[in-house]
């Protein structure tokens, strides 16, 4: 059950904003929150071979098909001038697609003006109850466009390439709605999560491994009526807000009670996710 915590292609720094609305966001409102998705031109340090389109070019055609954004951020820069052009990402669902679950699909797209980031594109899902954004493990590969020719063209494709792969995704999100676990699976679950969220701690006087601040108990207990059940399902979500969100009672290291913290930067929260997700499959598989 242990796995190695996929990464990002591109890295986001702790102090990035985030927006999220109930409804389509506004250009004002993603102006405020990820001004770089509007940059004006490419950083200085791209070369003439660099192809600029800025991102909200990209996005107002993929709203010409019907994809609308729910979610932005963007990251920081401590260099000087280099802010708005930063990384940053948007999380889109496309009207054609009708929420007849407490899930919705999304398609995230990230990208840069200053050399950081290809296009990227993955696949993800929100679920209102718990208002998570969960990403999708290695079910949908990752769509990268590098910076060169028909931009806008090959990013509205690769959107509805992902689009087309989501059936499959509901497929496996619908059989770990029917897979019941037992008591030592679910907790087998739960430890490899608390493996990919705090890793190997070693002392720093001893060089012992340290224990993680919560048990795998702990990251099993449900938040609301909802999440109750042993479905691989439920314990997975479970188990991926406790991660995610925090606040739960603990020891550290010296033994000194604590509130675990939530995961607050995009790309540890993005890899932890899909991380989880890809727990989930594998134990799918198990018990296939």
């Amino acid at each position: 059950m242990y796995a190695t915590t996929p990464t990002l292609a591109t890295r986001f720094s702790r102090g990035a904003r985030v927006l999220r609305g109930d409804q389509p966001l506004c250009e004002d409102q993603m102006r405020a929150a990820a001004p770089s998705i509007f940059a004006q031109g490419k950083h200085v340090s791209r070369s003439e071979r660099y192809t600029y389109i800025p991102t909200i070019e990209v996005l107002r055609g993929l709203r010409k098909e019907g994809f609308e954004p729910f979610m932005v951020a963007q990251g920081s820069s401590r260099i000087e001038g280099k802010a708005e052009f930063t990384k940053h990402l948007i999380r889109m669902r496309h009207a054609g697609q009708v929420q007849t679950k407490p899930e919705a699909n999304e398609i995230i797209l990230i990208n840069s003006h200053d050399g950081a980031s290809s296009y990227q594109m993955l696949a993800g899902m929100f679920r209102f109850v718990c208002c998570n954004g969960l990403v999708v493990g290695d079910v949908v590969e990752d769509i990268r466009i590098p910076h060169k020719g028909n931009i806008q063209g090959e990013v509205i494709e690769g959107a509805f390439r992902v689009l087309d792969e989501f059936e499959e995704v509901e497929e496996h999100s619908d059989a770990m709605k029917s897979l019941q676990l037992g008591q030592r699976e679910e907790l087998a679950f739960a430890q490899a999560a608390l493996a990919l969220r705090f890793g190997e701690r070693l002392s720093e006087t001893t060089g012992e491994q340290l224990q993680a601040p919560v048990t795998a108990e702990q990251l099993t207990q449900p938040r609301r009526a909802e999440d109750t059940g042993r479905s691989l399902w439920t314990t997975f979500q479970r188990v991926q807000e406790n991660v995610m969100r925090g606040g739960q009672t603990g020891r550290n290291a010296q033994g000194k009670r604590i509130q675990t913290r939530p995961v607050g930067s995009i790309d540890r929260g993005v890899s932890l996710n899909r991380g989880l997700w890809m727990l989930a499959e594998e134990m799918r598989k198990l018990k296939a």
